[in-house]
């Protein structure tokens, strides 16, 4: 079938994902700080690895050693065209040091992965994965499955988008996959395929504050991917991260901590999480037509931020209209209020011939303190099995108080919809889903909704004598920064601990104490 496939390179170390960027940086993966509010390791999660070899004619090298990742030969099975074994080493391929040290070590790498105790970690060679198992419509037992290979022929996406996108319509199986590497930093290539999928995600690379992965809109369609971006070298280790990322909320999903187990679960939601809680570099752009940055689809991952949305809880839809077809749909009458102002929901919009249909849901967003809130929101929908399109769902925000458009998200060729709002006053919004009627895809539509609304934390100083200033965890994506003097705006993090500690829910530093005033802010740094 598609065999023009290669490695997006040949091995990196992991502990350049993991490394920090400089002095004074937050966590902006938010590692540290889900390991130090929760017990998350990947527990109950399988995990499929398939990886491409250094000879495309054999299947000489694309195993894990389990040894080299710390994990115990009982969780790995290996899988080619040469058959199935469950020791290492074995007749069915050979050791690969891209799938050990650029992929599992980060994955899975026992103590310094991301989710270092799934239950199973399956190995396959790539081209026997793509046309044995997605190809032919195999299912497999692992609901989520890492790529960490490209097509450089991107003659090849249909063919690519339209399995990879059956078998994820049809087994519910969640492939994330690398965007892609350009050959330098700032030289940028078209985002490859199998990662170009719409029911996958796609993980772009962002090393020293500069994108030198593929990047969009894709060759075929002109759609936004990558999905999301990672810290890291290169895209083998973006797709790791994000994996390890699904892997940890799959794990959360599964023992409740988002309420409803099953819609938890479901790859709609866990990628609208991942997509939501993501860190936007201070470049980041999108428009209604184009939801997501070409460079940095929704921002840099960081799993404390998705988790916490995760756990916010699912909400319900506070009411539901139709209007006709392409009608105004302002917000409409209706007392009931989402409780959380950072949550998601799965739930199913239906339209019909001569209708659009909207779902409202509504928000109190309001502070002790009156402060200005940012607003993000992710929709996600599948593309359905054997289908040429998809169907069209919008995301939309308004002011309740006067029925005016705030934000919208109205791509026409995307499955995922992003709203990213900042400056926004407290207040009554109406967070809209809305389904296009008339001639669709299918009449009902299962989307998931990610959202927050977010004032900026504040910092607090206490400890007499001995002084900390501290602030939240969450939103885990700024920067604590000081000065001496507040008219000269020599605002910096240095002299401050680089690294806060984390207690009970609070990142916490020493402060000096020294005879001069000192003054203190927190900052959304520019990643």
């Amino acid at each position: 079938m598609m065999k023009s496939f290669y490695r997006q390179e040949i091995i990196v170390a992991a502990a350049l994902v993991f490394c920090s960027i400089s002095r004074g940086d937050p966590d902006y993966m938010g590692q540290a700080a889900i390991r130090a509010i929760s017990t998350l390791d990947g527990s109950g999660v399988r995990l499929a690895q398939p990886e491409a070899s250094d000879n495309f004619t054999n299947t000489i090298s694309w195993e894990v050693n389990p040894a080299i990742v710390g994990q115990p030969a009982t969780k790995f099975t290996y899988t080619s065209s040469s058959g199935t074994a469950t020791t290492f080493p074995n007749s069915v391929g050979g050791e690969s040091g891209h799938a050990e040290y650029t992929v599992g070590a980060v994955i899975y790498g026992y103590p310094n992965g991301l989710a270092t105790n799934l239950s199973n970690i399956d190995g396959y060679e790539a081209n026997y994965f793509i046309n044995n198992i997605v190809g032919a419509a195999v299912p497999i037992a692992a609901p989520l499955v890492n790529q960490s290979f490209a097509d450089n022929d991107t003659n090849n996406e249909t063919a690519y988008d339209t399995i990879y996108d059956n078998y994820a319509a049809q087994y519910r199986t969640l492939f994330i996959t690398g965007a892609g590497n350009g050959p330098s930093p700032g030289v940028i290539v078209p985002v490859e395929p199998p990662s170009t999928c719409y029911n996958g995600i796609s993980a772009g690379a962002y090393q020293n504050f500069t994108n030198q992965a593929a990047a969009g809109p894709t060759p075929v369609g002109g759609r936004c991917k990558p999905d999301i971006t990672v810290i890291s070298s290169y895209t083998s280790s973006s797709a790791a991260v994000v994996s390890g990322a699904a892997a940890l909320l799959m794990q959360a999903a599964l023992r409740g901590d988002g309420g409803d187990t099953n819609a938890a679960f479901d790859l709609r939601t866990i990628k609208a999480l991942l997509l939501n809680g993501a860190v936007k570099p201070a470049s980041w752009t999108n428009s209604p037509a184009t939801p997501l940055d070409f460079r940095y689809g929704a921002g840099v991952v960081n799993i404390l931020d998705s988790y916490e949305q995760l756990a916010g809880g699912k909400s319900a839809i506070s009411v539901s209209n139709t209007v006709s077809l392409n009608g105004v749909h302002p917000p409409v009458g209706g007392a009931v209020t989402v409780g959380s102002l950072s949550g998601w929901n799965l739930a199913t919009n239906t339209s019909s011939t001569a209708n659009d249909s909207i779902h409202h849901y509504y928000f109190n967003v309001s502070n002790t303190v009156p402060v200005k809130f940012t607003a993000t929101a992710t929709l996600v929908w599948m593309k359905h099995y054997n289908k040429s399109a998809i169907n069209n769902l919008d995301l939309f925000l308004y002011d309740c108080a006067n029925s005016n458009l705030v934000a919208s998200s109205t791509s026409r060729v995307d499955n995922v919809e992003h709203i990213w709002k900042t400056g926004l006053a407290p207040g009554r919004y109406d967070l809209q889903v809305w389904k296009a009627g008339g001639s669709t895809v299918t009449t009902n539509e299962i989307y998931a909704l990610a959202f927050e609304f977010m004032p900026a934390p504040a910092v607090a100083i206490t400890g007499g004598p001995n002084p900390q200033l501290t602030w939240p965890l969450y939103p885990a994506d700024y920067l604590v920064e000081g000065t001496t003097n507040l008219l000269s705006g020599a605002w910096s993090a240095n002299g401050l601990p680089a690294i806060p500690v984390i207690t009970n829910g609070l990142n916490s530093i020493q402060l000096s104490t020294t005879n001069a005033a000192q003054f203190f802010r927190l900052r959304r740094p520019n990643l």
